[in-house]
């Protein structure tokens, strides 16, 4: 029976071991979306704030270059992901790329996209980059598995 699965991806491994848990263990005519969201940094480029330290001021162009630098890259990553389950056995017609800038969070984001877009099935990784993130943000797999009652949620580890 085809399914309707939303693949949340950002760079790492375990978005990797995500994508590979699809193409191995779910079924090849279910449509499939590779999401991935940007973690914005832009509003802070446009703080003109007098307070601002002067380190931050003199740096605002590297540290504002980063949301595009990271847009390319978790773009690539969710390019290489659909070839990944295409050369898995999906139809390429029924793979689609998404990647999105942060609006609410990005745990909200991907629940927010999944239901929109008529998912039943979420597949993440238990988490992203940094045990540091994790601390002070929360794991977005934890979020996502918190607030999905009405979504079938895949931790893959």
């Amino acid at each position: 029976m085809p399914s309707n699965i939303l693949v949340a991806v950002d760079d790492s491994e375990n978005s990797q071991k995500a994508v590979d848990y699809v193409t191995a263990r779910l079924p090849k005519d279910s449509r499939v979306l590779v999401y991935s969201v940007v973690p914005s940094t832009a509003a802070a480029c446009d703080i003109q704030d007098p307070s601002l330290s002067p380190l931050f001021k003199q740096n605002r162009q590297a540290f504002c270059d980063m949301d595009s630098a990271r847009e390319k890259m978790l773009t690539k990553f969710a390019e290489n992901a659909k070839t990944c389950l295409v050369n898995g056995g999906f139809d390429a017609a029924r793979v689609e790329v998404k990647v999105e800038h942060k609006k609410l969070g990005v745990a909200q984001d991907i629940l927010n996209e999944a239901r929109a877009g008529g998912f039943d099935t979420i597949v993440v990784g238990r988490r992203g980059h940094s045990a540091i993130r994790q601390f002070f943000f929360g794991s977005v797999s934890n979020k996502v598995t918190q607030l999905a009652n009405d979504l079938t949620v895949v931790v893959v580890d």
